[in-house]
């Protein structure tokens, strides 16, 4: 049987400059957050919370799941009152907050 070689070259990164390196917000890390949002993924019985087209998003655990700030706490949103808490999958926590930022953006200028 012969054997196969991997592919020779290499993926060229185009990027001028590279993205900062990820950092979680220190506030994030407590277990006071940690409580936080273990309570709001209960009280969504570990189900996404997005509503599209009338319908809740059916993602579930064991996909990940977000405990996101229905007001963000840049936005001046409670960061340890579980009524400021929605349980979102990745998606619906990307869009959510792209929002948000584009919102803020807007504000801005």
């Amino acid at each position: 049987m012969a054997k196969q070689i991997g592919p020779q070259v290499r993926q060229l990164d185009m990027r001028t400059a590279m993205p900062a390196a990820k950092k979680a917000d220190a506030e994030l890390l407590t277990p006071q957050h940690r409580a936080w949002r273990d309570q709001v993924l209960r009280r969504a019985n570990h189900r996404c919370e997005a509503i599209d087209d009338g319908r809740r998003c059916a993602t579930s655990a064991p996909s990940r799941l977000f405990a996101d700030h229905i007001i963000e706490r840049k936005d001046g949103g409670a960061p340890l009152d579980v009524a400021n808490g929605q349980c979102l999958c990745g998606k619906h926590h990307t869009l959510k907050t792209a929002a948000a930022r584009a919102g803020r953006m807007k504000e801005r200028y």
